[in-house]
């Protein structure tokens, strides 16, 4: 008796840590999976370049991204009129930075799996 395995569509949720030269996101999957992460400019066209690099690891369904008002705006800007939603994140507390490392790909990460827990 022949089995099937069922495919089910990668929905990707991106968190980005933003900073005034480069953003740094991360990728995660519906069920947490760290699909990836990047860098790119915090221009307009690094913009363009993030939500195309996510989206070739699937449909985006939301995004986390820290800074929304400050660093982020622009990139925020961007989500939203490419039909993202898009969640402000905190940065993560000092107990957290301390317990899994601090880098920008782990921040960017932790913003993603805020998003998706639902705690952003």
């Amino acid at each position: 008796m022949a089995t099937s395995i069922e495919l089910v569509e990668v929905r990707v949720t991106i968190g980005v840590d933003t900073h005034a030269d480069v953003h740094v996101a991360a990728a995660i999957d519906q069920h947490g999976r760290l699909l990836g992460t990047t860098n790119v400019p915090s221009t307009a066209a690094g913009h363009a370049q993030l939500t195309a690099w996510a989206q070739e690891l699937g449909p985006i369904d939301q995004a986390g991204v820290e800074g929304t008002g400050s660093y982020g705006a622009g990139l925020t800007r961007h989500l939203l009129d490419q039909g993202i939603s898009v969640m402000e994140v905190v940065r993560p507390n000092r107990q957290t930075r301390r317990r899994r490392g601090k880098t920008d790909a782990i921040d960017a990460e932790t913003a993603a799996r805020s998003v998706l827990a639902g705690t952003a």
